[in-house]
């Protein structure tokens, strides 16, 4: 079951590092605003967007594989349809303990392979509101 407890919600929330896959570099976009709050609050964001070279003035990778650093969150801005390979992607990294999918997103047989895999998961859920909300 994806986490909804409060004190776990707020304890994911005391990680550091995001991978944000699918972060936009337009202003004005929840892929965009969302991650900005992020930063804006103390979090390490990294971009996770192919087709853009640098967002939030760093370097913005083409998938989670590429990623070189540590990752404690990957927060998935796709179509619930992507979070599948998003997912697999997370799973074959020995990081990313929590993946966390935005409003509106949802992977009923994703979530159970992560969760199999010893990972927490926060499904249909902002990282903004939440954090707003619990921080």
């Amino acid at each position: 079951m994806p986490v909804t407890d409060d004190d776990e919600l707020r304890a994911i929330l005391d990680h550091e590092t995001v991978a944000v896959v699918g972060c936009s570099s337009t202003p004005g976009k929840d892929a965009h605003e969302i991650p900005r709050y992020l930063r804006e609050h103390g979090y390490e964001v990294i971009p996770v967007n192919p087709h853009a070279d640098e967002i939030f003035d760093r370097e913005a990778y083409d998938s989670l594989a590429d990623v070189d650093e540590e990752i404690d969150i990957v927060d998935v801005f796709r179509p619930s349809d992507e979070v599948s390979g998003i997912v697999d992607a997370a799973l074959d990294r020995d990081d990313a303990p929590v993946i966390w999918t935005q409003l509106g997103i949802r992977a009923e047989a994703a979530t159970e392979r992560a969760e199999a895999d010893g990972r927490q998961v926060v499904e249909d859920r902002c990282m903004k509101v939440e954090h707003q909300r619990l921080c």
